[in-house]
């Protein structure tokens, strides 16, 4: 049997793929909310042992320079994110993929490890109206006095379970990265795209989550 015949018949595919289209929607003018598809991203969980906080800290920190945050927060340094997602628990968000797997290896034995991949859809949200738009059903208070950069937080929008943190400000004002489970992109779409409407959205919809959208 030929190397080819032996392959799955499946293509990868964009978590927004048959979800978001590229360009502008609702009102017209200068756009009031930015989005941008993310696509690519190394995404783990690291759940530390009884006990073992302190080794898997450590280990961090040789590692991947960063510490682990112990409030709702996020570490970051080139390229890597660590996010606070709950008493010893934590996401590892990379840009790519390269030498994700290295990473988890190395950690693999102080925390209980899961790639999430592709298992995730995040999306960045940014511009002048992005708290206004956000407000329609996040009930964190997003405020810059109340959500400086590098907050994070876990919360609930439309009954969807949303995992949001705050990057550096971007050229189009505060910047929010939104992460939900792959299986429910599209009922937040749904959500946000009505939210936002009002004050004009523009999305971008990088070159890699074109694949597989037929």
């Amino acid at each position: 049997m030929s190397d080819a015949a032996m392959k799955p018949g499946w293509t990868p595919r964009s978590a927004w793929a048959g979800i978001l289209s590229e360009g502008s929607f609702g009102a017209k003018g200068s756009a009031g909310v930015i989005v941008t598809a993310r696509e690519g991203l190394g995404i783990a969980s690291l759940i530390a042992p009884e006990d073992g906080e302190a080794a898997l800290s450590q280990a961090v920190k040789t590692r991947l320079r960063l510490d682990l945050p112990t409030t709702p927060r996020i570490a970051v340094l080139a390229g890597r994110a660590l996010v606070w997602a709950g008493p010893g628990l934590w996401l590892l968000v990379t840009e790519d993929r390269t030498g994700f797997a290295d990473d988890l290896q190395a950690l693999s034995g102080l925390a209980a490890i899961a790639d999430q991949s592709d298992g995730r859809a995040v999306l960045t949200l940014s511009g002048g109206k992005i708290r206004a738009a956000l407000a329609k059903g996040c009930m964190i208070d997003l405020h810059p006095s109340a959500f400086p950069v590098g907050s994070a937080a876990l919360t609930s929008i439309a009954h969807i379970g949303v995992h949001l943190w705050r990057a550096e400000d971007g050229p189009n004002g505060a910047v929010f990265e939104f992460m939900v489970a792959r299986s429910m992109a599209g009922s937040f779409w749904s959500w946000f795209s009505a939210s936002a409407a009002e004050f004009g959205c523009q999305v971008t919809i990088p070159r890699a989550c074109h694949v597989g959208r037929g």
